[in-house]
């Protein structure tokens, strides 16, 4: 996990929107979201939970997590999932589960880049940050 630790910053979105509407969410909803430009801040509490935060101008969103456990999650579209995030080859893999679907976001630290993959169904959505140093 230490690659991940510290602030990054969205540079760039691809099908993003397509994405979100696979998963549900209203035109309202998207609209703000694909204006946002989110920094991704993770830490580590003493107790031994990693906290990853989304800040956008219109809204900050924390989850804390332990690797392998689930928990539930409100997602900043206020949906209430059920979520589970592992470290698998290297990669962090959150999936979130609600009303009977079930959507994957993998990210992966390369350089001074982190890749998030966001998929839902046969939709995949890629979001690059850039390390904020």
């Amino acid at each position: 996990m230490e690659s991940f630790m510290g602030t990054w910053k969205l540079t760039s979105s691809d099908n993003f929107d397509e994405y979100m509407k696979a998963v549900g969410i209203g035109f309202a909803s998207r609209q703000i979201a694909n204006m946002a430009k989110p920094s991704l801040l993770f830490s580590v509490d003493d107790q031994g939970f990693i906290s990853m935060k989304s800040m956008t101008t219109f809204k900050t969103v924390e989850i804390k997590f332990k690797l392998d456990e689930e928990f539930d999650e409100i997602t900043a579209d206020d949906r209430q999932a059920k979520t589970f995030m592992r470290l698998v080859d290297g990669k962090l893999v959150q999936t979130q589960s609600w009303e009977g679907k079930s959507t994957t976001i993998e990210r992966e630290v390369q350089g001074n880049k982190l890749i998030a993959t966001c998929t839902m169904d046969d939709v995949v959505s890629v979001r690059t940050y850039e390390k904020d140093e």
